[in-house]
């Protein structure tokens, strides 16, 4: 068989969404049967209570019975899921890890921060130009944010417990939250982020910033005015410096009631895309990159690709 062409899934599940990507290959290039999302918050309270709770265990439920339909729909040679910062902070996960596998027959990999930023830097860059541009990649997550450096390829990478869910659980709980805590929150983003950019890029030097995931896709909507969400206008928009300032101010005045009224939110980030565009707005500040390229391929894209090799 010739197992560059075969069709392959890839399930990712995160502290806030779940997704899936089944795919194969027409002339040379993959091409998507199926991507799915659904928000989940499978990590909600977990910075708390570290645990995952009742609730969130049915809700991540109902998706992956969901995409049990669409794998038998389309039935791929290789399967892979797995489980980002939420599972790997749970006292549970044993519970979590039954229930995936009895509902889809793989067991979930509970990845490292430091795997889930190299998967996710190969999806990111597959559709770039393979040259030597430095390209520095951020994954903002639920609850944690992976920075990768490198060309084609990874080079350094850090994760750190910095998140859209886990900033708003921990700091951002007022609707909207109050001038203090989003002081609160930057504090702590700034720390976390020059962390980490001091380990993969300490000299400041990388001039091209690849956004990922939802937080940024969302933001690059808003910033487009887009009358929907569109995945396809929204891969590989470039925003600004000012234009991402611009909507995380509006984000973190609004209510989650009037971010909802935005054709492109999604119901289920509505209460936590202040913090990921906080995050965002952060790590453009602190690593001097005045524009982000948002791409819609990300972790899953990378994930397929591996199990093509």
């Amino acid at each position: 068989m010739n197992t560059t062409n075969r069709t392959v899934a890839a399930i990712d599940c995160g502290t806030n969404s779940i997704r899936l990507l089944v795919s194969d290959m027409t002339d040379g290039k993959p091409t998507d049967l199926a991507r799915l999302m659904r928000i989940v918050r499978l990590g909600e309270g977990i910075d708390s209570a570290g645990v995952i709770t009742e609730a969130a265990l049915e809700r991540t439920a109902a998706a992956l019975r969901e995409y049990a339909n669409v794998l038998e729909q389309n039935p791929p040679q290789a399967v892979r899921m797995v489980a980002t910062s939420a599972s790997r902070d749970a006292k549970n996960a044993d519970e979590f890890t039954k229930m995936v596998v009895d509902l889809i027959g793989v067991e979930p990999e509970v990845i490292t921060g430091d795997e889930e930023a190299q998967l996710s830097f190969e999806g990111a860059v597959a559709d770039l130009p393979a040259d030597d541009t430095q390209r520095l990649v951020v994954d903002i997550g639920g609850g944690s944010t992976e920075f990768v450096r490198g060309t084609t390829h990874a080079e350094s990478f850090r994760s750190v417990n910095i998140g859209c869910v886990r900033m708003t659980e921990r700091h951002l709980r007022d609707d909207p939250p109050t001038p203090e805590q989003v002081e609160a929150a930057t504090a702590q983003i700034i720390g976390d982020v020059d962390a980490a950019l001091a380990t993969v890029d300490p000299d400041r030097s990388c001039r091209s910033l690849v956004g990922l995931a939802g937080s940024v896709t969302t933001v690059a909507g808003l910033a487009l005015g887009l009358p929907e969400y569109d995945p396809v206008a929204i891969h590989h928009a470039r925003l600004s410096y000012d234009e991402v300032a611009q909507v995380t101010a509006t984000l973190l005045r609004q209510t989650r009631q009037q971010r909802l009224e935005s054709p492109v939110m999604h119901p289920g980030r509505a209460d936590v895309i202040a913090g990921g565009a906080l995050v965002l707005r952060t790590i453009m500040e602190r690593s001097g990159i005045d524009s982000v390229l948002a791409s819609e391929h990300d972790i899953l894209d990378g994930i397929a690709a591996r199990l093509r090799r």
